[in-house]
């Protein structure tokens, strides 16, 4: 191999690492970012969402765990990191 052959094949890899990096690592860090926002901005009688579906209302929180209220009355404490997403209320449909 000459040198020329090198610096061609250095530059692809350093190029396949920076597609790469903005392809996959950047968008997933900015994701997690936002779940880490949304999970701080959640309060008590919040409606939330979990990773597996299941829809119910915030009773109680602390730093690590979340304690869930569900349509049977049940309370099930979760991980935070298991709550996907607030529950947006239904929006008025056009008359």
């Amino acid at each position: 191999m000459q040198g020329s052959e090198l610096l061609i094949y250095g530059v692809l890899i350093v190029g396949m690492i920076a597609v790469m990096y903005f392809l996959i690592i950047r968008p997933q860090r900015k994701q997690e970012k936002e779940h880490q926002s949304l999970l701080g901005q959640i309060k008590k009688g919040d409606k939330v969402v979990t990773t597996a579906g299941m829809h119910g209302i915030v009773e109680k929180m602390d730093d690590f765990t979340i304690d869930i209220r569900f349509a049977s009355g049940a309370v099930i404490k979760f991980d935070k990191s298991a709550i996907a997403r607030l529950q947006s209320e239904p929006e008025e449909q056009a008359k």
